[in-house]
């Protein structure tokens, strides 16, 4: 699940490959991008910015995409064949006569003047693993609304950039509260920022992703994200998981939480898998 780290990842394989390069290969397919014409451009830089990805291209131009939760870019050598999906999956190709990029199931791709790209990311937070990282302006903008649950408050990018719903559950368990305790009601929400900011940089270089301790068991790796049902690391209460609809295209997402060790307020539904 691409969240800030990923993406940070994604950035470095893709700007490895085709930076300082030519494109000799440059296929947009969405329509409203189909006669765009890159070639003979050099790519000048790819850089994340949250969990958004900016290729910069010579003529001031800027490629934007987005992962969203399916979304993905494979790099492979010039000349051998795609293998991260079907075909018909394939939103976007970048290649010069080393690499090629492949982007499946891009759910947002733009190309815009790189002198405009604050339309599509000027709205974001402090990026977590960004140059911009502001813990002070972070905490501002996550208080705003005292009310608005932590969980959601943590996954809204306008806030800070770079938590998804994985970092999401952990952060709340790590903080021994619920997601849905109102984030005006955390004891310490600095301390809760500068945990993401140490978690996102922790995993900024690893290809597990893991928030408890390296070297563990892939089962072991999280607390209670994707452990439904089973014992809480802790206390050994089952991991509870409710599905939340999420305002981006009402997707649901499963949110986990320990009912022992995390105060506040419970999603009604939760289920424990098995009972």
């Amino acid at each position: 699940m691409p969240e800030g780290d990923t993406v940070l990842q994604a950035a470095r394989r893709l700007h490895a490959a085709l930076a300082g390069r030519v494109l000799i290969r440059a296929e947009l397919r969405v329509p409203r991008l189909a006669t765009a014409d890159l070639r003979g451009r050099a790519v000048r830089e790819v850089v994340p910015r949250g969990k958004h990805l900016l290729a910069r291209i010579e003529g001031g131009l800027t490629l934007h995409s987005h992962l969203r939760m399916d979304g993905a870019w494979r790099v492979h050598a010039a000349g051998e064949r795609p293998r991260g999906g079907p075909a018909h999956q394939i939103r976007a190709i970048l290649g010069n006569a080393e690499a090629t990029a492949v982007g499946y199931r891009l759910p947002v791709l733009d190309l815009l003047r790189t002198e405009r790209e604050a339309r599509v990311v000027g709205h974001l937070g402090p990026d977590l693993l960004g140059p911009d990282w502001d813990p002070a302006e972070a905490l501002a903008r996550l208080l705003a609304d005292p009310a608005r649950p932590v969980g959601t408050a943590l996954l809204d990018q306008r806030n800070l950039a770079g938590v998804g719903n994985v970092f999401m559950a952990e952060l709340c368990f790590l903080a021994r509260v619920t997601p849905w305790l109102p984030v005006g009601e955390v004891a310490d929400p600095a301390a809760l920022i500068a945990e993401a900011k140490r978690l996102l940089e922790a995993n900024r270089d690893r290809l597990d992703r893991t928030t408890t301790a390296p070297g563990l068991d892939r089962r072991q790796r999280l607390h209670v994200y994707g452990r439904a049902g089973r014992p809480c690391p802790a206390c050994g209460t089952p991991v509870r998981v409710a599905g939340e609809t999420h305002g981006e295209r009402g997707r649901e997402r499963p949110v986990y939480w320990c009912p022992s060790c995390q105060r506040g307020p419970a999603r009604s539904g939760g289920t424990t898998p098995g009972k």
